[in-house]
């Protein structure tokens, strides 16, 4: 992909004002997608904001990173579709790309992938952390905590003017966000916590710690393990959603970056964002049972109705989300290989078939998402719900993390600092309080 046209290209955009007076902006080209308009000087030259409630019309920076048409339902991570880099590569490989903007050679991918899993242990005495927590905590309330205190043990990489110290900072997050995870877990059922293995693949690495006990040998399912590294992989980026603008945002302070990914993960929590999956869940246990899944299309469809047929459609994706076709071969993949019944699944699988034949749902171009079928994923496996979310922060700290690269060595980065439309009240005198009325 090629670099965006500098602002001082000849396409210019006019404003007039309510007095007549004309103002020119620029317009910036991309190297593919729509093109904006520069009002960085807007205010300056007209004493006008712009105001767009959710930044949903609005280019809060320029980004080499990732590309979404949501009309065409395509996902590009550095030029390379998803679909590709799902069918044809590892975790580790997509998060070099995203990291670095080019696929790595044979030897650059043996060097990363030892980077990273040479960094997957813990601090001994971060361990001590988890019991101060309660038994019930939400796992994404002990990753808030966990992350953001990284910053007391690696003093090493914390200078973010440092290019070296920045790369450390970027393998120690990666490399141990799924020990964290894991041990997240562990703590909840009150199992020990299991140590990485070097020997081990990334995802199967998550899976051994979470799964695994010292008293026998796990059994890897490469079935389980490939599965596990697609959904690291669909959800590694996503352009500049909620919670990676929260990482811009705070990053752009000048915080250090084990701060920053914990604002991610804060932001994630929400259930608009990453507790999607979760609420497909949630719906199927509502839904109950396979013979009641007609009627919920049908309440579905009912505009007077509440309910919500959740994993289905996306904020972006107007089309199809480009993720969910590799999702749901992965899903039926792991479904067959586990070979479990499951109520729940039965629904999900019978709701996908008449969701995906029924006009009302294909008209309005209402396909299962990829929160749908990585719900089903992870519950199969025996994974808890309340670790969904968790899983999501695990696979999209790369993508946060390249994107705080990617801002802290932009030379036109700037503090944050949105503005608003003040419509409170207007200045007022103060009157003691004996005199009010």
């Amino acid at each position: 992909m090629t670099a965006a046209k500098p602002a001082g290209s000849n396409k210019i955009a006019t404003l007039t004002g309510p007095d007549g007076k004309v103002t020119q902006l620029p317009i910036i080209d991309g190297s593919v997608g729509p093109s904006v308009i520069d009002v960085r000087k807007l205010y300056n030259d007209t004493g006008y904001f712009t105001y767009d409630p959710g930044y949903t019309s609005t280019g809060s920076c320029e980004s080499k990173i990732t590309y979404i048409d949501g009309d065409q339902g395509i996902l590009l991570h550095r030029g390379y579709a998803i679909d590709e880099l799902a069918e044809k590569g590892d975790f580790l490989e997509v998060a070099y790309l995203i990291l670095n903007g080019e696929l790595p050679t044979a030897d650059q991918k043996a060097g990363f992938v030892q980077n990273v899993t040479y960094h997957t242990m813990v601090h001994e005495q971060m361990t001590q952390f988890w019991r101060g927590f309660r038994r019930d905590a939400h796992p994404m309330a002990v990753m808030c905590g966990v992350v953001g205190a990284m910053a007391a043990f690696y003093h090493d990489s914390t200078d973010i003017t440092d290019p070296r110290q920045r790369e450390i900072a970027s393998y120690r997050l990666i490399a141990k966000m799924p020990t964290i995870a894991a041990m997240a877990y562990k703590y909840s059922v009150g199992q020990p916590f299991m140590y990485p293995q070097n020997k081990l693949s990334y995802a199967e690495n998550f899976l051994y710690m979470m799964f695994g006990i010292p008293c026998e040998d796990y059994k890897m399912s490469p079935v389980l393990g490939k599965a596990m590294d697609r959904i690291f992989i669909l959800h590694a980026d996503h352009e500049q959603n909620a919670s990676t603008s929260t990482v811009r945002l705070a990053g752009s302070s000048g915080a250090n970056p084990f701060a920053c990914i914990a604002a991610g993960i804060a932001s994630l929590w929400g259930p608009a964002h990453g507790g999607a999956n979760e609420a497909v869940l949630e719906m199927l246990a509502e839904i109950g049972s396979k013979d009641k899944v007609g009627e919920a299309v049908k309440r579905a469809k009912n505009k007077d109705d509440n309910f919500r047929l959740m994993g289905f459609g996306h904020r972006v994706y107007k089309n199809f989300d480009p993720r969910a076709k590799i999702m749901q071969k992965t899903c039926h993949e792991v479904l067959g290989e586990l070979g479990i019944k499951d109520p729940l699944l039965d629904v999900a699988m019978e709701l996908e078939k008449v969701a995906l034949q029924d006009d009302y749902f294909v008209q309005r171009k209402l396909y299962p998402n990829v929160d749908f079928y990585s719900g089903i994923i992870l519950k199969a496996m025996g994974i808890p719900t309340s670790m969904f979310t968790a899983i999501f922060a695990l696979a999209r700290t790369v993508g946060w993390v390249a994107q705080w690269r990617e801002m802290i060595e932009d030379p036109q980065q700037k503090i944050g600092r949105p503005r608003q439309l003040y419509t409170g009240a207007a200045k007022r005198t103060y009157v003691p309080v004996e005199k009010r009325r």
